[in-house]
């Protein structure tokens, strides 16, 4: 897919320094006056008064919290480590966006946005995985924060962050979209069909579980299309288009509000809405941050 801009938390301007991750010296060195520090409000993120994300320094940080190095960044004075801190306690807050997330999404440049969602997904891991999987014991963090080793010496589990893969598709039939609406969405909004892929599952068989569980639809010539880090909480969204050749629906109401077919004409009204900041005629399209949005304007581009 060609897309005019970046899409929503990639882009980031952050070397990820992969090799400093596995060296306690040149760690220890990069926590200098120069380190930055960014600021965030539990899991949510600092903007400054110019819409920018807000750094700090490494003194800023808690007494009992953790140090995760997000990597290297070049500032104006040369480079600088880059880092961000894990509470002692859990934050409050659900997995999914809230209005601060939204209006860092809306605000941000690309490469802080994508900043931004790499150290949220890296912080929730670590506040999720304080003990270990394997025996429960306590966790401490290892390799800058990529890591957390089991405390146990009968155990010494290492646990590594993990992204969930997640499809979101757009299904086809006879020159119609056909989409759908959680019971969480704003009145009148409209979606992609999406579901986690399971164990044992392609992306392909993905796409069609979900379409068919959900909308009672059959799918084919599955393709993809686009990706896109989503870190609510540490999601890989894999945009694909499908084809169907039957319409009939038969919602799965357990998930699912409503699921309905749409023309190209509607779709095209809705995403022009959306930069108007209205609800199109026909249904209220994704934000322009999600990878739903990026879907369905390559579904009308392309013709």
């Amino acid at each position: 897919m060609d897309v005019a801009a970046p899409i929503a938390f990639s882009g980031s301007h952050i070397d990820r320094a992969d090799h400093i991750r596995n060296d306690p010296a040149a760690l220890e060195a990069l926590r200098t006056a120069q380190a930055r520090l960014l600021r965030m409000d539990g899991l949510d993120p600092v903007l400054t008064d110019d819409s920018a994300l807000a750094w700090g320094d490494l003194a800023d940080a808690a007494p009992d919290s953790e140090l995760v190095f997000l990597g290297i960044a070049q500032g104006a004075d040369g480079e600088h480590g880059c880092f961000a801190e894990v509470p002692a306690t859990t934050p409050p807050g659900g997995p999914h966006a809230g209005p601060a997330s939204w209006k860092a999404m809306a605000v941000l440049e690309s490469g802080e946005l994508a900043a931004y969602g790499a150290a949220r997904a890296l912080v929730g891991w670590h506040i999720r995985h304080r003990f270990c999987a394997v025996c429960g014991s306590a966790t401490a963090m290892a390799k800058g924060g990529w890591q957390r080793t089991c405390t146990s010496e009968a155990c010494k589990s290492e646990h590594f962050p993990r992204v969930d893969p997640v499809t979101i598709m757009t299904v086809e039939h006879d020159g119609k979209l056909l989409l759908g609406r959680q019971p969480r969405f704003a009145p009148g909004q409209y979606s992609a069909l999406a579901g986690f892929v399971e164990p044992g599952e392609t992306i392909e068989e993905a796409v069609k579980r979900e379409t068919f569980e959900e909308a009672g639809v059959r799918a084919r010539d599955v393709e993809y299309v686009i990706s896109q880090p989503w870190p609510f909480p540490s999601s890989l969204m894999i945009g694909c288009h499908a084809f169907a050749d039957d319409p009939a629906i038969v919602m799965d109401e357990t998930e699912m509000d409503d699921v309905r077919w749409f023309t190209r004409e509607e779709v095209t009204d809705a995403l022009a809405a959306v930069a108007r900041g209205e609800q199109g005629k026909a249904f209220g399209a994704p934000p322009k941050a999600a990878v739903a949005h990026a879907l369905l304007r390559w579904w009308v581009e392309r013709g």
